[in-house]
């Protein structure tokens, strides 16, 4: 496995792989062309089907400093991923002087043909069951296994993480209004938060945490600076539930430092065995991942055995399996701001139930990973990330013709 600082990427929304991809891979690409005088950039399959509404047109063309014409390619899948682009550079002639077929593969990450879906591993393990099993004969706990294979440099980049994660916070919880889109849809983070102050004990923190995760989640669908986690389109779920503890029952930032380290190892492991794409696997790899990294972290906060935190991360994967990703128009916002919400409040059950229990359960988080795996490269393309399909396919409709019924 690579470091978890790949799982935990800043950037602008409001995709990491439709978004922050893209964008990288402009970057690179006129970084080794400087002399270029024109370019052209073919968007093929995912890429294209949700691209305006994610803005990979956009991203691509505030990078590329040339004239630039974008050809989309929806109907038109490249070999290795979902989310294909090819780069063509030209000269003053006219003549093509360089090529590059590239993937956003989920995340923020690109890969390409030369390297394949190869990894950088640092990392010895490649399981929870290998690395629980170190731990029994070493001993320490889950962030101290990252610590010790990344060295206390992580912990530079895991403050500056937790640092954006609160910023997004703060700037969502402060910003009313409508963000960008077809959809004119209400920023709800703002109302949230104003109404978790008027709740009873019972019903505070709940509507606390769907005020962070909402704040985070629409801060990414306006385009602001979030934090993979591990993609912009979960990125509200484990900012929500870190920020709970750390604001409201005043958790130290080493503690929360400590829980970050333990969701991004989580993280990592079902990057490294299954996907964390929407195009590839839907939204359960998405959401479902999120919920599982929080989950883990909520139980690390409690105090949670090793094999607790194991059970709640496995909890918070399985019950978002078959989860698609069917975004209304090509926005990340309906019904992925939602499920922020909801995927936070999920990983917090999931860490009371594990906290609750002795640890021990049937269906372990490596086989949950497979089997969200393999659930994903089953579903119909209709619902990975094409809006073809799902709410996509009629949410429109709901949306502006509230009184039309297809009944």
């Amino acid at each position: 496995m690579e470091s978890i600082s790949k799982i935990f990427k800043i950037g602008h929304g409001p995709s990491s792989s439709h978004t922050m991809g893209p964008k990288k891979a402009a970057e690179i690409f006129e970084q080794r062309n400087p002399n270029a005088s024109a370019f052209v950039v073919y968007l093929y399959g995912s890429l294209a089907l949700t691209g305006k509404g994610h803005l990979t047109d956009k991203a691509i063309l505030d990078t590329l400093t040339k004239p630039t014409e974008i050809i989309w390619k929806p109907n038109d899948f490249l070999s290795l991923h979902p989310n294909g682009m090819q780069f063509e550079a030209y000269n003053d002639l006219g003549h093509k002087i360089d090529e590059w077929e590239v993937y956003s593969v989920g995340g923020g990450e690109i890969v390409d043909n030369n390297n394949g879906l190869k990894t950088d591993p640092i990392y010895p393990h490649q399981s929870m069951a290998h690395i629980i099993s170190q731990l029994e004969k070493h001993g320490g706990t889950l962030w101290e296994y990252v610590l010790e294979i990344e060295g206390e440099g992580i912990l530079d980049h895991l403050k500056l993480v937790w640092q954006t994660m609160k910023e997004a916070i703060h700037r969502g919880l402060e910003t009313d209004g409508t963000l960008p889109g077809v959809l004119k849809l209400q920023r709800k983070a703002p109302a949230y938060f104003v109404k978790a102050n008027m709740q009873n004990k019972l019903a505070e923190d709940n509507t606390f945490l769907f005020a962070y995760a909402l704040a985070v989640s629409e801060e990414n669908a306006a385009g602001g600076k979030v934090v993979t986690a591990p993609t912009c389109g979960s990125c509200g779920i484990l900012p929500a539930v870190l920020y709970l503890f750390y604001k409201r029952h005043n958790y130290s930032e080493q503690r929360i430092l400590n829980a970050l380290a333990v969701a991004g190892l989580v993280g990592n492991l079902v990057k490294t065995n299954a996907s964390i794409s929407g195009a590839e696997v839907g939204c359960q790899g998405e959401v479902g991942t999120a919920c599982a990294m929080a989950a883990a972290a909520i139980t690390q906060l409690l105090g949670g055995t090793t094999y607790q935190i194991e059970y709640a991360a496995s909890s918070g994967l399985e019950h978002h399996l078959g989860l698609t990703c069917d975004p209304i128009a090509g926005l990340v916002q309906i019904p992925c701001i939602e499920r922020n919400a909801f995927g936070a409040q999920r990983a917090l059950d999931a860490a009371l139930y594990a906290i609750h229990s002795d640890g021990r359960h049937l269906v372990h988080f490596d086989n949950v990973v497979r089997v969200m795996g393999q659930t994903g490269h089953d579903l119909p393309s209709l619902y990975k990330e094409t809006s073809l399909g799902g709410l996509a396919s009629m949410g429109l409709i709901s949306r502006f013709s509230p009184l039309k019924k297809d009944y």
